[in-house]
């Protein structure tokens, strides 16, 4: 497995990383811990060294997955998680975002211990909260930086200027945000500031939420509890319309002898070598299907073809609600 810098302070992971939200919350059923013991260790086996989970995702409970299946191989790995989120214990529900400095470091003492390890590789504030300075929340992540319990410092769908202030405060080496061949959006404002600043681009949902797969069929495919039900581009009659698309990607995998799923993350990879994407599955064979999207090379030819298969513009739906909406590019 090759590997990727993240922004400029020394974070180096595999090209590609593991998604773990999955293992666990929102897309039907998740693992056993022995399903995900054993689907973490695969992982290391075929060189992925870069782990993403948060303390939402269950809630809780993601992190202490990810925290035992790791236990043994941490210095094989670097961990991501987040903060950022209101969760009202006693539904273990987010009712809205809370950035402020007591809680960012009380939510890095739990993550740690639900992780079991000493210190967080890279500490994302999940969504930017419109009530508290991003600066205020550089400055904390920068005292636990400072006191030894998180290495760097990420951002989640912020938007330019936010990225701006934080960086002066504290150095941010990474990003994360949607990015796929459906979802360009960073393409157009927040790749640019990040290429100035020396940041890193982490795309989640690099497969369209497994539409790029060509694995679905229908929304009824999808399982009652799976999220994407709720969701614009899920929709019965938005989702025939984009399954359409992809369609012409499975034709343009076929001619290459590989998968959708591998052209569609090697166009990603080739966007740049500061992008480190990370494919989340709960299946080995999906697991090992992605890490070979690192050894596929794309011509110029290629890369326009497979950006013509899936235009954004014909993509119908927009990938949250507007609830969604509203919390992102802040």
């Amino acid at each position: 497995m090759k590997t990727r810098k993240l922004g400029t302070q020394g974070l180096e992971v595999s090209a590609i990383g593991l998604g773990c939200m999955g293992m666990s919350w929102a897309y039907g059923p998740g693992l056993s811990q022995a399903e995900a013991d054993a689907l973490a260790r695969r992982a290391v086996d075929l060189g992925v060294t870069f782990f993403d989970t948060a303390e939402v995702y269950g809630p809780f409970a993601n992190e202490e997955l990810i925290g035992h299946a790791l236990r043994g191989l941490r210095d094989k790995v670097q961990i991501a998680t987040k903060f950022g989120f209101k969760i009202v214990p006693e539904s273990a529900r987010p009712v809205g975002v809370d950035s402020r400095p007591e809680h960012i470091k009380a939510v890095a003492d739990a993550s740690l211990k639900r992780l079991g390890v000493e210190v967080i590789d890279l500490f994302y504030q999940h969504r930017v909260d419109p009530d508290v300075p991003i600066e205020d929340v550089a400055g904390a992540v920068g005292d636990l930086v400072k006191a030894g319990k998180v290495k760097y410092f990420g951002l989640s769908e912020a938007g330019p200027d936010t990225i701006r202030k934080a960086h002066a405060v504290h150095p941010v080496s990474a990003l994360q945000s949607e990015y796929s061949l459906w979802t360009r959006d960073p393409e157009k404002a927040v790749l640019p500031v990040l290429r100035e600043l020396g940041i890193g681009l982490v795309p989640y949902s690099p497969l369209g939420r497994g539409a790029l797969t060509g694995a679905i069929t229908s929304a009824e495919s999808l399982d009652e509890s799976d999220f994407r039900r709720r969701l614009p581009r899920f929709q019965a009659e938005a989702l025939a319309k984009n399954l359409s698309l992809v369609e012409t990607l499975k034709a343009l995998a076929a001619e290459k002898g590989r998968t959708p799923a591998q052209l569609a993350l090697a166009w990603l990879l080739h966007q740049g070598e500061d992008i480190v994407p990370i494919p989340g599955t709960t299946k080995a064979h999906r697991l090992e299907e992605n890490a070979g999207a690192v050894d596929v090379v794309l011509s110029a030819e290629d890369l326009a073809a497979i950006a013509a298969a899936v235009p954004e513009a014909e993509v119908a739906g927009q990938r949250y609600d507007e609830s969604g909406l509203a919390m992102v590019g802040r």
